[in-house]
């Protein structure tokens, strides 16, 4: 093998593919990065077995070829080379690759290619294709929601459901549920319903970032998803069970109604928060009476704060208090100025909606108190 590359190009696809790269493998093979040269085009591989990343950039390529790298060594040589082109040659017969740019030259010892389970398209697949900006927005909308608890794997992933013309995406931790719908064009097969890592889903919302719109196309079997778009692919187990019927934990209705100022609520929040975040459950109470919302939080141990900020509401008063993060959290993936949120008694969950996207839901568990 012998290529000539771009050394910010290669940077960036050893970004990607690295993050795919096993921290603490099955077998030593998954700590490597896959290279494939041949026709003008440099095709890297990696995965752990639970996520795997294909991704290609153009190579100048004199001899085509296959070989595995150490994938943190190479990515450390690759970051610091001096020169802005990278050569890359290996000798069947070697046991090594020699990589040069500018005054530098590196030898690495090579893995066996041979052990490298090499990531294929999958076969028999369902699929359909959606815009880059809808998926990502689906993803950064959703999936901050999942749990962190490994130990309920079902709640560490996004429901994805298909059906006639639309998609939709829901996570929830047991505590919230963040949910959003798109329009989906095209889409003609069966009413589908499948569970994606979040894992898989952050580093699809941090790849989609084109200037230039593009088709994302996914393809789905019985156990595994996959995304393919310009020069990278993607490619997940799904979570194996049953998510929740996430539809009983809406409200049918709500008695108040308040419209709030998204960025100076949240700006209040964290404030306050500063309190409450020594305790386990971040408690920040909310008395909406008047005009304005009061915020307060109290620790026995450090102290107290409260702050007001005016709103407008449509309804009877309410004074409900929940877990700080849980608020904070959805206002950062608000885009409108101003939120609704909805409420009923002081036990029973919220809403938080946007005032120009119906789609889009939130609904948080508060917290019980004592007053």
């Amino acid at each position: 093998m012998k290529f000539n590359c771009s050394k910010n190009d290669l940077i960036q696809a050893l970004q990607i593919a690295g993050r795919a790269v096993a921290t603490k493998p099955q077998t030593p093979i998954l700590s490597g990065i896959y290279m494939k040269a041949s026709e003008g085009t440099l095709e890297l591989q990696a995965t752990d077995y639970e996520i795997g990343v294909v991704c290609k950039i153009d190579a100048d390529v004199e001899e085509e070829g296959i070989l595995v790298a150490p994938g943190r060594y190479f990515s450390e040589v690759s970051r610091n080379l001096p020169g802005n082109t990278v050569t890359l040659t290996n000798d069947n017969n070697d046991n090594t690759i020699h990589i040069s740019s500018g005054s530098a030259h590196f030898t690495l010892l090579k893995m066996n290619s041979e052990e490298f389970p090499c990531i294929r398209p999958l076969n028999n697949a369902s699929h359909f294709t959606i815009r880059d900006t809808v998926l990502k927005k689906l993803i950064r909308k959703t999936s901050f929601a999942c749990a962190n608890d490994e130990t309920r794997l079902i709640f560490t992933g996004c429901l994805l459901e298909l059906e006639e013309e639309a998609v939709r995406m829901a996570a929830t931790n047991t505590h919230r549920l963040s949910l959003d719908q798109e329009v989906l064009e095209g889409y003609e097969g069966d009413k589908k319903q499948v569970i994606i890592p979040a894992r898989i889903l952050g580093e699809l919302e941090h790849s989609l970032n084109s200037d230039i719109p593009c088709d994302v196309t996914v393809n789905i079997s019985y156990n595994e998803i996959s995304f393919s778009f310009e020069n990278l692919y993607l490619t997940s187990r799904l979570i194996e069970g049953q998510f929740p019927d996430y539809h009983r934990v809406i409200p049918s209705d709500f008695k108040t109604r308040v419209t709030i100022d998204t960025a100076a609520f949240m700006a209040a929040v964290n404030r306050v928060s500063l309190i409450a975040r020594s305790s386990e459950y971040n408690i920040v109470k909310l008395d909406f009476s008047m005009g304005q919302v009061h915020i307060s939080s109290n620790s026995p141990e450090i102290g107290h704060a409260e702050e007001t900020v005016p709103v407008v509401i449509d309804g009877p008063d309410v004074q409900i208090a929940f877990n700080g993060t849980y608020i904070t959290d959805v206002l950062k993936h608000v885009d409108t100025k101003e939120f609704y949120l909805s409420l009923n008694e002081s036990l029973n969950p919220a809403a938080v909606r946007e005032t120009e996207d119906e789609a889009f839901i939130y609904i948080v568990t508060p917290v019980r108190v004592s007053r």
